[in-house]
């Protein structure tokens, strides 16, 4: 594989860069250093939060591009790049159906911080690896002071059985998007990693042919269809490894950094 043309690297978080532990591994801190001096550009993208992408990157933060809230918005240090948003009154409508939904938890996700109403203490424990500037409030129907980027909804069990079948009644509408084991998001049909990955490359002069594309799940698809060399993690979800032209090892074995090492010896 020639990967010399190569200017663009794009990976997803949870499940790809992150071990299951939630870590960056300091190696690719290491890489980075070197794709750097080669000119080569690195973008995190993700469905989580920036401020919590920025602090699983701290070191590089101000170096890197980032797409967060599944493409709802995208920066380069603290300079916004582009942004999609939902309208108010379609996050009350969302969060109304979606409280129907037994041991559903919903977040609204905002530029400002993600908001919560849940009183579930081990729902937040583990919320909080995903947001690090949040609110919890007793009502989620009365949050109005900010723009949002996307609702996203947990479930203790597993988002495709339990989440997904009561929320693509949405599908018309908005993008409904199962982003993880646990996670449904729902978002404006113009927001998903693949339209802030088009208009990034748009942005920086750099096209399929000279990016390569690193995800794990189906909130990944649109992306990896924009990269020449897209590349599904070993643990990824079937739809991930039908999509992707190419695979790689998984989270746990370094499978971004194994392929950013061929990327930099080419």
């Amino acid at each position: 594989m020639d990967f010399s043309n190569i200017k663009l690297i794009v990976s997803d978080m949870d499940g790809t860069l992150l071990n299951n532990k939630g870590e960056v591994s300091e190696h690719f801190f290491e890489l980075f250093k070197k794709l750097k001096e080669k000119n080569i550009t690195f973008c995190a993208a993700s469905g989580r939060q920036f401020y919590s992408i920025k602090q699983k990157l701290s070191s590089i933060k101000n170096e890197i591009y980032v797409i967060a809230e599944n493409g709802g918005i995208t920066m380069q240090a603290d300079k916004i790049l582009n942004t999609y948003t939902l309208p108010l009154a379609t996050i009350k409508k969302i969060v109304t159906e979606v409280r129907k939904i037994k041991k559903a938890e919903i977040v609204i996700c905002g530029k400002k911080r993600a908001y919560i109403e849940s009183n579930n203490e081990n729902f937040i424990e583990f919320f909080k690896e995903f947001y690090v500037e949040y609110e919890k409030v007793e009502d989620l129907l009365e949050v109005s002071q900010d723009d949002f980027f996307k609702i996203a909804i947990y479930h203790p069990k597993e988002a495709e059985d339990y989440i997904y079948p009561f929320t693509k009644v949405f599908k018309d509408e908005l993008q409904v998007k199962v982003s993880g084991e646990h996670w449904v998001d729902i978002s404006s049909m113009e927001t998903h990693k693949g339209n802030a990955l088009l208009k990034l490359q748009n942005l920086l002069k750099i096209d399929a042919t000279n990016t390569a594309v690193f995800g794990d799940y189906n909130n990944d698809l649109e992306m990896l269809k924009l990269a020449d060399f897209s590349f599904a993690m070993a643990n990824a979800h079937p739809n991930v490894k039908n999509t992707a032209k190419y695979s790689t090892k998984s989270n746990d074995e370094n499978g971004v950094e194994y392929i950013i090492e061929q990327i930099l010896n080419s």
